[in-house]
């Protein structure tokens, strides 16, 4: 291939260029792949080293490019980009080379491949996204064309700002209208870059009675605009969205369209769903933007194009003003912006550039058309069957409730209920979203939280489809694991206000709300020592739940469990997982409740033990200390003499009694030796207390695992039990009749053969024993032991 390459193209210079891109974007996909079969990690160079003075070649800079880019991913899976860019990325990559090489022609070649290459781009896009008569401004940051709008806007509404500058702006202020639901940080971006203060701004709430939520109240913003008017403003922009950057709503861009004509306001409109103005078939309120002012459009997510600008097209008949607000420009590296997508374009041609678009469309029907199916799942953009974006969340209705109810809180129901329900719902909907992330990656699912609704999960096909390579089989699997994780999420929903309950009710347990935590709940177990009134870190409860984790974990239940910090301070809390299937709550808590007691005890029963025993060895070495001095009065001195003891020793022996110390550890007291050496038996002492258990044990079938509902009750067992000894009796029967019956059948006893074992009466059997029992001789108890 690289022959005929350099046989096609009779520059060797272009040639040489994409010969190197290949080998280049070939040796790092080899050297990843390497490393992802070998299990290894290249070691990143964080730390700047000296620049060598002889240089490297290219295999060696790769390498630590390489490196660079994939050294700090210790956890995290490889990125999927390289590998899906593709043909297609390839030739976009080969733009940004080629822009390098194309600016050291001369002046007036570089002037017309330049001219060429704009052209050609914008009259493409503006045909493709049926936006006639257009002009296109190609730009890096998708922000920057709307700033470059809204100075056109400027100078376009205010003659003298050329000459007067921000006065003509003092006396009449500028408004900006956005809407509410526009992307974070847009406005203050604009306010940055256009050098005007935040009151400039206009924030247009959404509707709250008639339509989306989602969508700019029409109304409202008319009664904004006229009050501005009579205020001394300038009503200056307006930005509408065509698929907002959240749910992907679009405005009534033909209300807006009229609204803007009637008071001379400049019209923007942006959003994903401008993409589907490239199909056959376009919705009515998507197709109204081809009559605004000016869009942003991003094809590079759209197309999977790596390295591509965003576009802005706009329509302005003053190419004076244009080039004041930075619109155009007369720099060949300007103009070189659009190399990209100009080749890009061309590579994929027009069948290729629906067929993507159409293809992510799909994707989001398809998703949406089965999740309609699915119980316990809500979809937030079912009245928008056009829109390319998919939405949704799981809720679970309550006994007696409306389920629309779910996805906006009722404002009939208690705020406490509402506000536990809601958190409830979003710690599981931002549980399901990281766990479909994981089980399908190349979904390319995004975890947002919504105002109103709550946390929600979003599928943006359009966005992501194109880059990771998402198919048909994929959003199957995608329902697939959704229906999966339902029974685990119901499950949790409905233990978690038992499992409260069943907490407060029980002693030395404390419930944590903790609305951030997805399981059954959170629970603290409050020791004797515990200040309930302070927050910070408290080591002996630490310790005590660092031992119930452990005793937990070892019991192998289903359920998962873990130890951190409370929600609201530094205390430790036990976390408890989601629950699969029917778990016994009560059962439960009753065992964290009685371990927890017991790990307590059993701590300061070892402390108390270590204070008893150093207070027992100072009280015996006293005793002893004493009893030494007692032997040596009753001795005498001369006794004590080395020579002289052992003479009077050996002519007048002493009796001396053996006497010693022993300590009690069960009764925490010292006791004298005297009564082993003289029985030659050690005491029996008290008996030590029982280890604290459980009110009442529950009886688990064989193969249950713990804290499960069993699936017959307690009478289900009596009645197994009573099958299982009518079933033993009968066995006993059968073989007792099987031995009488061998009896029966045997043969005749021969004269000279030994009589068979015959059971003897029981009075026989006693009279025996008492005969070896008088037999035996008879010892006589010494008055000692007496």
């Amino acid at each position: 291939m690289d022959a005929s390459l350099e046989k096609k193209i009779a520059d060797p210079t272009l040639a040489e260029m994409g010969k190197n891109l290949k080998e280049a974007m070939k040796m790092l996909e080899d050297s990843q792949r390497t490393e992802e079969e070998n299990g290894k990690k290249p070691l990143s160079g964080d730390i700047p080293g000296p620049l060598q003075g002889s240089g490297q070649d290219m295999v060696s800079i790769l390498q630590l490019v390489q490196n660079l880019m994939h050294g700090d991913e210790d956890e995290e899976p490889q990125s999927t980009r390289i590998q899906n860019i593709g043909e297609q990325g390839h030739i976009s990559l080969l733009g940004h080379s080629l822009g390098a090489y194309i600016s050291t022609l001369d002046k007036e070649k570089l002037r017309k491949l330049t001219t060429r290459i704009l052209s050609d781009t914008t009259l493409w896009l503006c045909r493709i996204f049926r936006y006639e008569n257009g002009c296109a401004y190609f730009h890096e940051e998708e922000r920057e064309g709307l700033a470059k709008i809204c100075r056109l806007a400027i100078h376009s509404r205010y003659e003298d700002f050329v000459v007067d500058g921000f006065n003509v702006l003092y006396n009449r202020k500028p408004v900006i209208y956005l809407s509410a639901a526009a992307r974070p940080g847009l406005g203050q971006y604009l306010c940055n870059q256009l050098g005007l203060p935040f009151p400039c701004l206009c924030r247009v709430p959404c509707n709250t009675v008639f339509g989306s939520q989602h969508q700019m109240d029409v109304a409202f913003l008319e009664k904004l605009i006229k009050d501005d008017i009579e205020r001394g403003k300038l009503p200056l922009l307006l930005v509408a969205n065509a698929g907002t950057a959240a749910v992907g709503h679009t405005d009534k861009i033909g209300r807006l369209k009229e609204l803007c004509e009637q008071y001379g306001i400049w019209l923007h409109v942006e959003g994903v769903n401008l993409a589907t103005l490239a199909l056959g078939y376009v919705s009515s309120s998507v197709l109204a933007a081809t009559k605004c002012d000016s869009m942003t459009l991003t094809p590079g997510p759209w197309l999977g194009l790596p390295a591509v600008p965003a576009v802005t097209l706009y329509k302005h008949d003053d190419p004076a003003l244009t080039l004041v607000s930075g619109l155009t420009s007369n720099k060949p590296a300007d103009k070189l912006r659009a190399l990209p997508l100009w080749l890009s374009l061309q590579y994929l041609g027009l069948d290729g550039i629906v067929e993507r678009i159409k293809h992510a469309c799909q994707l989001s029907q398809r998703l949406q058309e089965s999740l309609k199916k699915v119980n316990h799942i809500k979809i937030l953009v079912e009245d928008e069957l056009s829109s390319p974006v998919v939405v949704f969340r799981f809720f679970q209705e309550l006994p007696g409730s409306d389920p629309g109810l779910h996805a906006i809180p009722a404002p009939s129901a208690a705020p406490s209920a509402v506000g536990r329900e809601r958190h409830s719902c979003d710690a599981l909907n931002r549980w399901l979203g990281e766990q479909l992330k994981q089980l399908v990656p190349v979904s390319g699912l995004t975890v947002m939280d919504l105002e109103v609704e709550g946390t929600c999960v979003r599928f943006s096909p359009l966005m992501t489809a194109a880059v990771l390579g998402t198919r048909g089989e994929d959003v199957d699997q995608l329902v697939a694991c959704i229906q999966s994780k339902l029974p685990v999420l119901t499950c949790t929903l409905q233990l978690r206000e038992e499992f409260k309950q069943e907490v407060e009710a029980t002693a030395g347990l404390l419930y944590v709300d903790d609305p951030n935590w997805p399981g059954i709940g959170v629970v603290r177990y409050e020791h004797a020592n515990d200040d309930k009134s302070s927050l910070k870190l408290d080591p002996e409860g630490e310790k005590i739940h660092a031992g119930l984790l452990k005793k937990l974990n070892e019991l192998e239940s289903d359920l998962t469990f873990k130890m951190g910090p409370e929600y609201k301070s530094m205390k430790s809390c036990i976390y408890i997982g989601m629950a699969s299937d029917d778990i016994d709550v009560s059962e439960l808590v009753e065992t964290i409740a009685v371990t927890a007691r017991e790990i307590e005890e059993n701590s300061r029963l070892l402390e108390n033990m270590t204070e008893v025993v150093r207070k027992g060895i100072q009280e015996a070495q006293v005793q002893l200390q004493k009893a030494n001095e007692e032997r040596l009065l009753e001795e005498g001195v001369l006794r004590q003499i080395p020579v002289v003891g052992s003479v009077l020793n050996w002519f007048s022996p002493v009796q001396a009694s053996q006497k010693g110390r022993t300590f009690n550890l069960t009764a925490g007291s010292l006791e004298s030796t005297e009564h082993t050496y003289v029985y030659k038996v050690q005491g029996s002492g008290v008996t030590p207390p029982q280890t604290p258990t459980g009110t009442r044990v529950k009886q688990r079938l064989p193969g249950q695992k713990p804290f499960k509902r069993s699936l017959r009750g307690s009478d289900a067992i009596s009645e197994t039990s009573s099958v299982s000894h009518i079933e033993d009796l009968e066995k006993v029967e059968q073989l007792s009749g099987g031995q009488e019956a061998s009896e029966a059948n045997s043969p005749e006893r021969h004269p000279g053969a030994p009589a068979p074992l015959e059971a003897e009466p029981p009075g026989a059997l006693q009279d025996g024993a008492q005969g070896l029992q008088d037999d035996r001789p008879q010892v006589e108890e010494p008055e000692s032991l007496r």
